[in-house]
């Protein structure tokens, strides 16, 4: 018995017991799709200013575009509902100039007013976007987003005309067209928003400006997307019909491919990790390097971790080296830092490795010596997974033997794990971070003060001004010195979190079926380039 060619004992007992059990074949019958994408939980929302998640980001990207967009291939920023911009010599104007004829995919024109609209839209408080720090690069974005400012006219954001929109930043930023390019960014549309408030995402027809219209959502079933005749890229769109299915077990996500009913599985989360060792020799299991961490928040406005010592007791406990041999099984690395080797031009400070003497040291200068009056209550939030788990499990035991200190676990389904880290709920959480472009400040700005995906209560005015300061610097070697600064007091000094290792990328796809996927840095692969591939029709590379 076999499946893609492959014995099952070489899958693992597990993955036969699965079969066995009827996993498979759990999602309703529908009209067939080009190909089925294994995507994730089920999306906290499809409106592009308050998604939390890549899972989410993948389908509202296709829904939705910007004035940039990520090349399939290379990742990096070119021209999408914008055909070309102008750059004033000091770096802080950007003047946008629209392509002729752009369309929702209802009829109706989309100008530079939709995307002023959509701007001011996502500073708004009152829209309670995590992601509105990726805008405060503009003119005044911070103070509205803050509430400083309550005008959101003086965003520095106006359209000229409907096909022109020009852009005032607060400083020069080297980055500004990748954050186009980013959800956050892209162009909504006000009639909807207007007629049907929060529901709006939910209402048929949606307008989109993406490549690909929403056909329905039904939650535990799929999403499906369907091609948007009125794209200005439609006849580059090399897909008709695609499903995304929610799928949050490893489980159920490689049964459900190995017996056909998905053709891509996106993220190793989605893998068993004991069935890693047989699938990473056959040519559907594609691994890469990619930017991505995974780490630990520390919940600073809880005590006793609002004391830095605790924290880096914590930190200094965990055996990280351990933890990717026995659990991970990707080829990850361990953490010493947080912003991934390879983002950009940067290389970041070491932070505190693992010394079990010093961390019983630091939490008996706290006051905790062994444990003792360390609270009761204490928690670890994770959300559902078994790598997940056994992280937890393993993290528990070491602050247990080296610390004495007793931590109770605390398993959440995906979207409650989120509301308990956005309403600080928790002592300890699981976390991870996946770069939304190629600079180390994509990791480093999350942690200011007012930034919405911050999630620890922590604020230092020394790290705020320092990221300030690097944004504001064009020199490359000063800026990257002043992102080093800044990352040892996150990881060195204060440590609100603790990095414990970099992610591998691994996508499971047949390149003999599948074409328009290509493995980068920041894990994008825009799905209008995905593409199934005939019998006998060459793969393009």
């Amino acid at each position: 018995m076999s499946f893609n060619g492959v014995p099952v004992h070489r899958l693992g007992t597990l993955f036969l017991c699965l079969i066995l059990l009827g996993q498979v074949g759990c999602f309703q019958q529908h009209e067939p799709a080009d190909f089925v994408i294994i995507n994730g939980p089920d999306p906290e929302s499809l409106d592009p200013a308050i998604i939390p998640s890549q899972s989410d980001g993948r389908i509202v990207s296709a829904l939705f575009e910007g004035l940039t967009r990520f090349n399939a291939v290379t990742a990096q920023a070119e021209p999408a509902l914008a055909k070309r911009w102008d750059i004033s010599g000091d770096g802080l104007v950007y003047t946008f100039h629209l392509r002729d004829g752009l369309h929702w995919s209802t009829g109706e024109p989309i100008t530079a007013h939709d995307v002023v609209y959509s701007w001011r839209r996502a500073v708004d408080p009152a829209t309670a976007s995590d992601y509105a720090g990726m805008l405060y690069y503009v003119k005044n974005a911070e103070a509205i987003n803050s509430g400083q400012l309550t005008d959101l006219t003086r965003l520095g954001v106006r359209a000229v005309d409907d096909q022109t929109v020009r852009v005032e930043l607060a400083a020069p930023t080297p980055f500004f067209i990748e954050l186009c390019a980013f959800w956050t960014l892209a162009v909504v549309p006000e009639t909807a928003i207007a007629r049907h408030g929060d529901q709006w995402c939910l209402s048929h027809p949606l307008p989109v400006s993406g490549s690909h219209t929403l056909e329905h959502w039904r939650v535990r079933d799929r999403i499906r997307l369907r091609r948007n005749d009125r794209y200005w890229d439609a006849a580059n769109t090399r897909n008709e019909v695609i499903d995304l299915l929610p799928v949050e077990t490893p489980e159920t996500a490689i049964n459900l491919y190995e017996a056909g009913q998905a053709d891509i599985i996106w993220d190793k989360g989605l893998v068993p990790t004991e069935l890693l060792d047989a699938l990473s020799p056959r040519p559907d299991f594609h691994r890469f390097d990619y930017l991505g961490t995974y780490f630990v928040r520390f919940n600073t406005t809880k005590k006793p971790l609002d004391d830095p010592r605790v924290r880096k007791a914590m930190a200094l406990a965990i055996d990280k080296a351990l933890l990717v041999a026995k659990y991970t099984k990707g080829g990850e690395r361990p953490a010493d830092h947080f912003v991934p080797p390879g983002t950009g031009d940067y290389s970041s400070p070491s932070g505190p490795a693992h010394d079990p003497g010093l961390a019983k040291r630091l939490l008996a200068e706290a006051g905790y010596p062994d444990g003792d009056n360390f609270p009761t209550d204490f928690e670890y939030l994770f959300n559902s997974s078994p790598l997940n788990k056994n992280i937890a499990v393993e993290l528990q035991r070491m602050w247990r033997d080296t610390l004495g200190i007793r931590v109770k676990l605390r398993q959440a389904e995906h979207k409650v794990y989120l509301a308990a880290q956005s309403a600080l709920d928790y002592h300890i959480t699981r976390s991870s971070w996946i770069g939304d472009y190629n600079d180390p400040n994509t990791f480093l700005d999350m942690f200011m003060a007012r930034n919405g995906n911050n999630r620890t209560g922590w604020a230092n005015a020394d790290y705020d001004q320092l990221i300030r300061l690097a944004n504001a610097t064009p020199d490359l070697a000063k800026r990257n010195a002043m992102f080093r600064e800044a990352e040892t007091i996150l990881i060195a000094d204060e440590l609100p979190i603790a990095p414990l290792f970099f992610y591998v990328g691994i996508n499971i796809y047949d390149p003999d079926r599948i074409g328009g996927i290509h493995p980068n840095i920041l894990d994008i692969h825009p799905v209008n380039a995905i593409h199934t591939i005939k019998p006998g029709q060459a793969a393009k590379k």
